[in-house]
């Protein structure tokens, strides 16, 4: 990973499950100097959905018709939030090549919290409708306090997958 880009992901916080801005993002302006003009537009989405700009990181995907563009769509709709509409481009998705990894990282972040790692590591594989359900689940209060926090890092590891992905 080229280091300059790599320290776009260095925030105090991870992203916020929902629409919310998190102190210490950087600028839509910073971001693209930052990146640069070569940057493909699934890196700039995803880096922009890092630091909390949803209708920017929206307008780039919504014209990319693959699974990546599909899945940071699904992503942008789960933080927006519109549930129904992210479970629609997850279905877009399919079987997305991230989801193994993904699993093995939610695996390790939700390692003593049993109930919501059996939710959404269906036989071991990662149910992105689930993560969905439960990031909902928080917007309702009905998951808070550490559950919410271990959702906010396995968004994090996802983001960083496509991160790594898109490089």
């Amino acid at each position: 990973m080229s280091t300059g880009i790599e320290e776009l992901l260095k925030t105090a916080q991870p992203p916020e499950l929902g629409p919310g801005r998190r102190p210490g993002v950087q600028s839509v302006a910073d971001l693209g100097r930052a990146l640069g003009a070569s940057a493909s537009p699934l890196l700039r989405a995803t880096i922009l959905l890092w630091h909390d700009h949803l209708d920017e990181a929206h307008h780039i995907v919504q014209d990319i018709e693959n699974a990546d563009g599909s899945y940071l769509h699904a992503i942008m709709h789960r933080r927006e939030p519109d549930y129904g509409n992210a479970k629609y481009w997850f279905r877009r998705v399919g079987q997305h090549p991230c989801f193994k990894s993904l699993a093995g990282e939610a695996e390790k972040i939700l390692a003593g919290e049993n109930a919501l790692r059996g939710r959404l590591l269906s036989r071991g594989e990662w149910d992105a409708f689930a993560f969905v359900d439960a990031c909902e689940q928080v917007a309702r209060a009905k998951l808070t306090g550490d559950q919410a926090e271990l959702l906010r890092q396995v968004q994090a590891a996802e983001l960083r997958l496509l991160f790594a992905r898109f490089q």
